[in-house]
């Protein structure tokens, strides 16, 4: 059966992080797992794409090592579900359509749909996601609501990104004495391995806003050490997250997910309210962008 292509499905979530790849049976089987850089055109269109290959093309040499009978197929023959974060602003989601990609057929949609898809295996549900970027998504009767993925800085309160961004600002305004004395501190000064004001305005300065993510631990370790300035942070963020989660479930979704990069570290700052009331996710994301190409075929 697996020489049938039509029966297997590649499945893409593209991040401002990592681009995401699995190949999936009928079944929804994971036959293989692939992992490439950010997959978010917004911070460069050849840079997404060549993501967005590398990870199916490891997805698909995974297979074939685990299923000999695989080795003859290639990109060309599989159809594809992208989900990519950035493709809600209608230029890049253009720019993508119009890509002639290696697949044998893409099936274009955003991060946040074939999250839901996935968390929720195809039904209504909603989804809050916090990975380098934050949004929320819900698909109710047919229809759809969206909040956040506004992008960084401007949006994305709650996210890696953010927190890191306020990592990076405390500790400047405290090193400057304009601003309190805080953990977070001793914390970056130990990631990045320097006391100078200079090297850590080097070191963010035009970064990606997966290098911002990559500091938003400093403010979780020092929120745990019971730090003023890591809490008010720590306090801001999460409140925008629940604030997403209440105007989600006012749509009144069967189930909510709490998905992400960040989810894990986040989830236990929540208030114990919104916790009894996340799903566990069925699937990933990715799971999600395969299931989407197969159901953009079916119809």
């Amino acid at each position: 059966m697996y020489y049938n292509s039509e029966r297997l499905y590649l499945g893409i979530d593209g991040g401002g992080t990592k681009c995401k790849a699995v190949l999936i049976d009928d079944y929804h089987s994971i036959l293989g797992i692939g992992v490439a850089g950010a997959g978010n055109p917004v911070y460069g269109l050849q840079k997404a794409k060549n993501s967005i290959v590398e990870s199916a093309l490891k997805a698909l040499e995974a297979a074939q090592r685990n299923i000999p009978k695989l080795s003859g197929l290639q990109l060309n023959n599989i159809p594809a579900g992208l989900g990519l974060a950035g493709v809600n602003i209608p230029a890049f989601f253009s720019q993508i359509a119009d890509w002639e990609s290696p697949f044998h057929s893409q099936y274009l949609t955003t991060d946040l749909s074939v999250a839901c898809l996935g968390a929720h295996n195809g039904t209504d549900g909603a989804v809050i996601v916090s990975g380098t970027g934050t949004c929320g998504f819900a698909t109710v009767a047919g229809e759809s609501f969206m909040l956040g993925g506004h992008g960084f800085p401007q949006g994305d309160k709650g996210s890696g990104a953010w927190f890191g961004m306020r990592a990076v600002q405390s500790v400047l305004l405290s090193m400057d004495r304009l601003g309190p004395q805080t953990r977070i501190t001793h914390h970056l000064f130990n990631h990045l391995n320097t006391q100078s004001a200079n090297d850590i305005i080097s070191y963010v300065a035009t970064k990606s806003p997966s290098k911002f993510a990559g500091l938003a631990h400093c403010v979780f370790q020092a929120a745990v050490e019971q730090d003023a300035i890591a809490q008010t942070i720590l306090d801001e963020g999460v409140g925008y997250l629940e604030n997403m989660a209440d105007s989600l479930l006012a749509h009144d979704p069967p189930r909510l997910s709490f998905i992400g990069g960040m989810a894990d570290t986040i989830k236990e700052f929540l208030s114990s309210e919104l916790q009894e009331k996340l799903a566990k996710p069925i699937h990933p994301p990715e799971v999600g962008a395969a299931l989407f190409a197969k159901n953009s075929i079916a119809k």
